[in-house]
């Protein structure tokens, strides 16, 4: 065999790889025969349903602000262009109406529409992939009590290639790979209970990992920036951002169920989902993703070199401390938790990125109004008082106040997010 008729064998199977990895996301659907549960409509199953919506805050994407309840049409930003969610109601024309539970478990679990057309991964199917097929039947259970209403469906406004669908083939065979939530026989029942409400329904890796340029995602939960939001969903495996694994996991829960803690307060948004989703969960599923949360291996990252805030910035940001800040959150940073976080020794603080309180700081707001807190305690924006200097001065001191030794914000970083909206 001669060397040029090698290399062309060579070249035809590398190509070929691709080829046929591609081609069987179009035929490939694991499980599409899985034995379901019949739907019966019974007050169980519905309510198991309804719960499970709520554990996936479906109604935060599905429901326009004012809007009917699951009928659809919310904007959902991506660095690709807008999509819109789509009517989950029983309408038979622009919902869910004509699906059948089998239509309704390969969406979940494939990624595919009824008519085999593969959706976005906006839709969290690479989590939902985890759940079990009496999940789905459930879910679906809910949704046919769901009175339709007559909302088409908004067309996706993504930009060439990625408003392509087929080309979803590539990404999938890239990103995605079905398969239901597997039980660590190790591990406790409570533990894989919590797993699975976390990496299934909870879909908690769509905001707190990485994306790739293509809006892949590892599944971790090793933090990330929000694309569009501009938020930043800190590491829940990292001991210097938000890692558990040394908090009182009655602290997790209160966190989690009331959006407030002795340790931190949710603001951003992680408001959105305690008030949409989480504080609906029972004590013991709450209990448990607690459990499973503060089990994470947690990785210790190289402490931050020491920096020395320049005099300028330190005496213009502690001036400034003491003015706006020190009687809610004290002059030693202790704060008055549980409604006034203390930012003393607060990772969400010391994280490398400093994009959360700078916009705290520009926007102010409030954790969510919950059954355990229903009138929070929030913080004012200080957008119109304070300067892009003074922003970053302030923020810079509390980085460097208290034991902390964190880089220093500039005024340019402060003037990229002033223009971001507020929540």
């Amino acid at each position: 065999m001669t060397m040029k008729r090698l290399f062309l064998i060579v070249l035809l199977l590398l190509l070929a790889v691709p080829v046929v990895l591609i081609t069987k996301e179009f035929v490939h659907e694991p499980d599409r025969d899985a034995v379901g549960v019949p739907i019966t409509g019974s007050a169980a199953q519905v309510a198991q349903g309804k719960y499970l919506a709520l554990a996936g805050n479906c109604m935060g994407c599905h429901t326009v602000r004012g809007g009917a309840q699951y009928a659809g049409g919310r904007a959902i930003a991506t660095p690709f262009g807008t999509l819109y969610s789509p009517n989950l109601t029983q309408d038979k024309t622009s919902g869910l109406g004509n699906w059948s539970a089998n239509d309704f478990w390969r969406a979940l679990h494939n990624g595919k529409s009824q008519d085999g057309s593969f959706l976005y991964p906006a839709f969290p199917y690479t989590n939902y992939t985890r759940m079990t097929r009496p999940d789905s039947d459930a879910l679906f259970a809910y949704f046919k009590t769901l009175t339709p209403v007559a909302q088409a469906n908004r067309a996706s406004e993504l930009r060439f290639p990625y408003n392509q669908r087929p080309l979803m083939a590539v990404w999938r065979a890239l990103y995605f790979t079905p398969g239901v939530q597997k039980t660590d026989p190790a591990k406790s029942v409570t533990w894989n209970r919590g797993a699975y409400l976390v990496e299934g329904p909870g879909h908690c890796s769509a905001c707190h990992s990485s994306r790739t340029t293509l809006g892949g995602s590892s599944g971790s939960l090793e933090g990330g920036l929000i694309p569009v939001l501009n938020w930043y969903a800190p590491s829940l495996t990292s001991s210097n951002e938000a890692g558990l694994g040394d908090w009182q996991q009655s602290h997790i829960v209160d966190l989690l169920q009331t959006g407030i803690s002795q340790r931190s307060v949710v603001f951003g948004p992680m408001a959105e989902v305690v008030r949409g989703s989480l504080q609906h969960l029972s004590e013991p599923d709450l209990q448990a993703m607690a459990e499973y949360l503060k089990s994470l291996p947690q990785i210790d990252t190289p402490s931050p070199v020491p920096v020395a805030l320049d005099e300028r910035t330190r005496v213009l940001g502690s001036k400034l401390y003491e003015k706006h800040c020190v009687n809610c959150h004290r002059a030693d940073g202790t704060g008055i938790p549980p409604n006034y976080p203390p930012l003393a020794g607060n990772r969400a603080i010391t994280m490398d990125s400093a994009i959360n309180p700078v916009r705290m700081v520009l926007n102010g707001g409030f954790p969510p109004s919950t059954h355990g807190n229903p009138r929070p305690y929030g913080m004012p924006p200080f957008a119109a008082v304070l300067n892009d200097e003074e922003v970053a001065a302030v923020v810079s001191f509390t980085r460097n106040a208290w034991g902390h030794r964190q880089a220093a914000v500039t005024p340019f970083e402060v003037s990229r997010y002033r223009a971001v909206p507020g929540d």
